[in-house]
């Protein structure tokens, strides 16, 4: 059979709104609800988001001082050295030790910030990065504005009013991030998902009832795979209830009839291509799509 003219099917703007149905009606079990977030792109594309809490972001903190201490060291042991048989450091060298004092302290997160993506040191060894509300790359103005407010955050000593704020905050944000409207994330490290699979594996008398040749257009496929990522940890009912959403139009257009309609989605992403499962031989009884 060949591949059908498929008309009168979803958009891609109803598409989108499926897609995020499927993404919100589940939520693994062990998420952390109290330290995400889901961010809304100008595309409607909702994303998570892990937020850095207070622990984590003064543990990177420690690491950029200790990083701005050695460099203070190396430079200070440098003009030491350079002053040996005087009695002190000579003045403009006193004064170049104190100006590399002032830099580290006011423009060291600033341009790590400005060139790393919105990490220093101390955030890119822990996997954190600073954001927009929007899930944005930090500006160089919003960057300048969140520090300069270190100062207040640190207040009156230790970074309590920081600590405090960002206890407070659901963003966990102190005041330079309130002022800047930023938040620190944590990046999740890029791993390699497995690829789908039906069970019971898609048989020859399954699949003949489709075309051999089936075209879905990308944002089809994407929903389709996003659907069959997610069934596995949906309750049945709300699995065939989301399932029922595309289901329908395909049957409808392909002029086929089946009796589950989460199956019938996995048998579509199939055909189509998706992940190249190979065909079992025999059928067998009816599980959930995984």
């Amino acid at each position: 059979m060949a591949s059908p003219s498929l008309v009168g099917l979803p958009s891609d703007a109803e598409l989108m709104a499926i897609r995020r149905v499927i993404t919100q009606g589940a939520v693994p079990a062990l998420r952390a609800l109290d330290t995400t977030v889901e961010i809304e792109t100008p595309e409607h594309v909702v994303f998570s988001c892990s937020l850095a809490g207070p622990a984590r972001r003064a543990l990177a903190y420690l690491i950029d001082l200790f990083v701005r201490l050695a460099i203070l060291f190396v430079i200070g042991l440098v003009l030491s050295l350079s002053s040996i048989g005087h009695a002190e450091l000579s003045g403009w060298k006193l004064g170049a030790l104190l100006l590399l004092m002032f830099a580290l302290e006011w423009g060291y997160f600033v341009t790590c910030e400005s060139f790393m993506g919105g990490r220093s040191l101390g955030k890119k060894a822990l996997g954190l990065r600073v954001v927009t509300r929007d899930g944005l790359p930090v500006s160089f103005g919003g960057s300048v504005l969140r520090n300069l407010l270190r100062a207040a955050d640190f207040l009156p000593t230790g970074y309590a009013i920081g600590l405090l704020t960002m206890t407070l905050d659901p963003r966990f944000r102190r005041l330079g991030d309130w002022a800047a409207d930023t938040m620190v994330i944590i990046e999740e490290r890029p791993r390699l998902r497995d690829p789908i699979r039906l069970q019971p594996a898609p048989n020859a008398a399954e699949l003949e009832q489709l075309p051999t040749r089936l075209d879905l257009p990308g944002p089809v496929m994407e929903a389709l795979e996003l659907f069959l990522r997610r069934a596995p940890e949906l309750q049945k009912l709300r699995e065939d209830e989301l399932a029922s959403m595309l289901a329908p139009a395909y049957a409808k257009q392909l002029h086929v009839r089946y009796k589950d309609p989460s199956r019938f989605l996995g048998l579509l992403y199939v055909r189509a291509g998706g992940d190249k499962q190979p065909v079992g031989r025999k059928a067998g009884r009816k599980q959930r799509v995984r």
